[in-house]
């Protein structure tokens, strides 16, 4: 089974809020929500990738230095096995916005398990919640 390497961050926001994303119609799993991040490109580190995808996607810009490795998943999907780092993040400069036609919501850690989010993401939430 092929494995895909996704990088994806827990943006927090001043008052401890989690930055999530829903994912737009014409995507694969739309109408989930997610954190934010994408695919590892080749001769990329996962840090790296979230700096150009945090760029790309939000419109803000960090710093690999900013990104701390909190958790991540393993998930097997019908046509490959996801492998997913989380980095919490609490340091960029910009003003986020949705570039990619997503809804960006902030949401406290202990309401993110209203959100339906690809299964991948869901063991990901109750770390974060005890976490923060």
């Amino acid at each position: 089974m092929n494995i895909v390497l996704v990088s994806a961050v827990a943006l927090i926001d001043i008052d401890g809020r989690v930055l999530i994303a829903k994912r737009p119609e014409g995507k694969s799993m739309a109408g989930l929500w997610e954190f934010p991040g994408g695919k590892v490109e080749p001769n990329e580190t996962p840090e790296g990738a979230l700096v150009r995808e945090l760029k790309e996607e939000l419109g803000i810009k960090t710093w690999d230095s900013c990104l701390a490795p909190l958790t991540f998943a393993s998930h097997s999907y019908d046509k490959f096995h996801l492998l997913m780092p989380l980095f919490a993040c609490r340091k960029w400069n910009g003003i986020i916005q949705a570039k990619e036609g997503q809804t960006l919501k902030w949401v406290e850690a202990r309401a993110l398990k209203d959100y339906p989010m690809p299964k991948a993401d869901i063991p990901l939430v109750s770390i974060l919640r005890d976490w923060l």
